[in-house]
């Protein structure tokens, strides 16, 4: 993956990408709360918000890990699915962890301003309240500590949920920029 983020980003891209490693390395033997909070900081610290438009000159592409990384900067689907692979490396199951679809509340949780968005969420158990991963804050907050986020559905390899649902309504595969995403990883040499 050094090599590929040398290639196409440069030394600056492969040292991150080393770092990133580094980083997980040394967080796999914590508590998987600790792990959450850990790589939550990670990546709102390391990663500059941009828009598609100017990290990719494309109004809507999802950014895999290590381009995310590469370029240092991306939106908020880049945080989640660097989010959602590291917490995957680290150990943390498949059944706990969502990328979520949101409307945001811009201005709060009254305002009739609303975006898109997505987040990540982890399930503790199948019937908690979800902890929601965000790039828009530092703290790692329950879904209902999050009045200004109102859920649409969410994904992850197991399928997509619609509203609260705990079994998946359909297969994953019919998301193609996910399908796409999978790919381009495996062709950085990550096998998800």
């Amino acid at each position: 993956m050094e090599a590929v983020a040398q290639q196409r980003f440069g030394a600056a891209a492969a040292e991150a990408v080393e770092a990133w490693r580094s980083a997980l390395a040394g967080w796999r033997d914590q508590a998987e709360q600790e792990q959450l909070r850990r790589v939550n900081e990670y990546f709102n610290r390391r990663i500059r918000f941009a828009d598609d438009s100017v990290v990719w000159s494309q109004t809507d592409y999802w950014a895999t890990p290590l381009e995310t990384i590469g370029r240092g900067a991306g939106d908020c689907e880049d945080f989640v699915f660097a989010k959602y692979f590291s917490l995957r490396e680290l150990g943390v199951p498949e059944a706990r962890l969502r990328m979520t679809y949101v409307r945001a509340h811009i201005g709060g949780p009254a305002s009739s301003v609303t975006q898109a968005h997505m987040v990540l969420s982890y399930y503790p158990s199948p019937e908690a309240v979800p902890l929601v991963l965000d790039n828009l804050i530092t703290d790692i907050r329950p879904a209902t500590a999050r009045p200004d986020l109102a859920p649409v559905f969410s994904f992850n390899m197991q399928g997509v949920f619609v509203g609260g649902a705990a079994q998946a309504t359909s297969p994953v595969d019919r998301v193609s920029r996910w399908r796409e995403l999978l790919q381009r990883m495996r062709s950085e040499g990550y096998t998800p």
